[in-house]
């Protein structure tokens, strides 16, 4: 039995380009790796790569000339109501321009005293001293400006009300904010609405929709086919794209499925183990400092083989060994340990899972790679992780 447990390895590439067989350059990235880190491979074993380096290998992008185009497609009016976007000059703000570009006004509703995943639009203290509570209470433009719009993000330094307002003027498009937490709200101002919040977007247009909107679409109704030759993401339109130099976006990757199968293949054939593949985004973790929830892409994973279903069914050692066997300890404790885990059903009482984590293995393993690989200068777009599905009865 080996002494080390799970080991998650940043692996290198060349940088890859538009056209790149991207299957090819993860396969000879890991096994160069391999050689200079001295790692062999055993099945079960998984290869991890961004969405990003798939998106770029596809040519998966998209300009804001060809967002433009498709929201006047798509929408009979030049006024409509934005619902819930994020507050992100990476992930909204080029979509917004685009957006603007295609109409005479928008009117934003945004929700406080944070977005989705955790902006800050206000100080928390300034509703406290005004008595507003964020459920019940709808606060107009003129009244942010007055008692809000000092409020500076901590980390950047940005008031992303005004960072939006600025934007959108530029391309000759009147705005106006409303801040609510409750959807409907829009419809008092515009009847044809486009949803821009992520992880409640099915949610947030079914109540739309009850209320009589006339027209209601998500961002995952835009550029979820071609518009004039761009890119697109077949389910997720635009939701996962990341702003892509000043008039274009890099689009959430689109058939995966074509590409982790193709590297499982690929490195079978070099290596004759069966490793499983996934393609990940943002990490599902929340900053206890800043009180941002990473999760800005509408999966984590949008592909990995079949292999990777499930969570997981694992013992809580700590609960084992403080109840069930506190009277033993040294070796005797580690071989009645290593005996329950080895019997262990596929239907654990609560109490043997007792504070392990209940989430899928894509939404660990994919959050995990997100923090092996950060989204900066490391260079290591792909991940090799190794004995992740091992426990210590394994041999």
């Amino acid at each position: 039995m080996s002494d080390v447990g799970v080991v998650a390895r940043g692996i290198r590439t060349p940088i890859i380009r538009s056209g790149n067989d991207v299957s090819q350059i993860v396969v000879d990235s890991i096994m160069k790796a391999s050689k200079t880190d001295n790692f062999n491979f055993d099945d079960k074993d998984i290869i991890d790569v961004t969405e990003a380096v798939v998106s770029i290998a596809q040519g998966n992008y998209a300009t804001l000339d060809q967002i433009a185009y498709d929201v006047k497609e798509k929408f009979h009016t030049k006024h409509i109501g934005l619902v819930f976007p994020i507050l992100s000059r990476n992930r909204f703000a080029s979509p917004l321009r685009a957006i603007a570009r295609a109409m005479d006004k928008l009117t934003i509703l945004l929700s406080y005293p944070k977005d989705e995943v955790g902006n800050s639009i206000l100080y928390e203290k300034d509703l406290e001293r005004l008595g507003i509570n964020p459920y019940d209470t709808i606060i107009d433009e003129a009244t942010y400006q007055k008692e809000f719009s000092h409020f500076k993000h901590p980390f950047t330094g940005v008031n992303m009300v005004q960072y939006y307002k600025d934007i959108i003027e530029k391309e000759n498009c009147e705005v106006s904010f409303v801040f609510s937490n409750n959807p409907e709200d829009i419809l008092k101002y515009t009847s044809e609405v486009l949803v821009c919040d992520i992880h409640t977007r099915i949610a947030t247009k079914e109540r739309l929709k009850s209320h009589q909107a006339s027209k209601v679409l998500g961002l995952d109704d835009l550029l979820n086919k071609p518009v004039l030759n761009s890119g697109f993401n077949e389910v997720y339109g635009l939701y996962g794209s990341n702003a892509a130099g000043s008039e274009s976006v890099k689009l959430f990757p689109h058939h995966n499925d074509l590409i982790v199968y193709d590297i499982q293949k690929k490195f079978k054939a070099l290596t004759g183990k069966h490793v499983e593949v996934l393609i990940y985004g943002d990490g599902a973790f929340k900053d206890p400092v800043g009180g941002i929830w990473e999760l800005a892409d509408p999966v984590v994973s949008p592909s990995y083989t079949k292999g990777l279903e499930g969570t997981p069914n694992e013992i809580k050692l700590k609960y084992m060994s403080d109840d069930k066997y506190k009277d033993l300890s040294g070796d005797a404790l580690k071989s009645a340990i290593i005996s329950e885990i080895s019997q262990k059903s596929n239907t654990l009482t609560d109490d043997a899972k007792l504070g392990t984590t209940p989430r899928r293995y894509v939404d660990l393993i994919g959050s995990l790679c997100d923090l092996v690989t950060g989204s900066g200068d490391k260079g290591t777009p792909v991940v090799y992780i190794k004995n992740y599905f091992k426990n210590i009865s394994d041999k």
